[in-house]
């Protein structure tokens, strides 16, 4: 019974789990950030591609443009 009574009051392993979730919550705010990031950086390279493109030489047949 004062093994059950110890472990109920034994606080250390939620320490671990707080900063688990904390690790969690920005790592998925990153996520998020990147993927919104992400597009807007994506058209922005495209028109910088086009605007070489057509000033300097053709882009190779490679390149794909954003979808």
């Amino acid at each position: 019974m004062n093994a059950i009574k110890k472990f109920m009051q034994d606080e250390e392993g939620a320490v671990a789990v707080e900063y688990a979730l904390l690790g969690a919550l920005i790592a998925l705010t990153g996520a998020a950030g990147a993927t919104v990031l992400g597009k807007d950086l994506c058209g922005v390279f495209q028109g910088l591609a086009t605007a070489v493109a057509t000033n300097i030489y053709t882009l190779p047949p490679s390149f794909t443009p954003c979808t």
